[in-house]
């Protein structure tokens, strides 16, 4: 049974695009641009500034962005869906209602930025630093968030459904009633005290295993 993607963004996949290439950029030079309403399609960006614009209402298809950096940007009801992120950084971006699906993006960066009802399916955000973040709301299934860096961040209703946290950082960042029972949990990063997995919810097959940290044997 094909499970429907979980979304956010209202932004229709059949918007139009309203603006090209070029008035893209002419936004990002202006600083404080607004790019709204609007549909991008096999987009190719490399090293740009995005230059904190806000975009509103915007689908990107099948895009590119190698190097780009989107520091201090707004995204509000932005899809981005099979779309690739190379050497990209989203550092104190405010990201609300927010849809990854199909997008390749190890290694992004998203160091104090604010995500409020994120999405994100099937993705691949291995490596990525997503430290000292406050997030309200994300969704995350099937997605790889291999030897991610999650220090420091403050997490509320957030869900991972099937994902591989395989060898995730998460020193500093309670995750309690934090569910992981459905994904690839080992080898986490903690404090010497491994106070961040106090209230977790884990299968016994993880309990198991974390149990060995403690110094826990489970006798069969």
């Amino acid at each position: 049974m094909v499970r429907k993607a979980k979304t956010f963004a209202q932004v229709s996949d059949t918007l139009g695009a309203h603006m090209d290439e070029d008035s893209l950029l002419d936004a990002f030079a202006e600083g404080d641009g607004l790019v709204t309403n609007t549909a991008f399609s096999g987009l190719e960006l490399a090293y740009e500034d995005a230059g904190e614009t806000t975009f509103d209402t915007v689908l990107f298809r099948s895009c590119t962005f190698d190097g780009v950096d989107f520091s201090g940007c707004t995204f509000r009801d932005v899809r981005f869906r099979g779309c690739r992120f190379v050497r990209c950084t989203m550092d104190r971006a405010w990201l609300n209602r927010m849809d990854f699906q199909d997008c390749s993006a190890p290694g992004l960066s998203l160091v104090q930025a604010r995500l409020a009802s994120v999405a994100l399916s099937s993705c691949d955000l291995s490596y990525a630093n997503v430290s000292e973040t406050s997030i309200d709301q994300l969704f995350a299934r099937d997605t790889r968030f291999v030897e991610a860096a999650l220090q420091r961040a403050r997490l509320k209703r957030v869900v991972f459904d099937g994902c591989d946290l395989t060898r995730i950082d998460v020193f500093g960042t309670p995750l309690s009633g934090i569910d992981v029972s459905t994904c690839a949990f080992a080898a986490p990063v903690l404090s010497a005290d491994y106070r961040e997995l106090r209230g977790a919810k884990v299968s016994a097959e993880q309990a198991v295993t974390l149990a060995e940290l403690l110094g826990v044997i489970a006798e069969e």
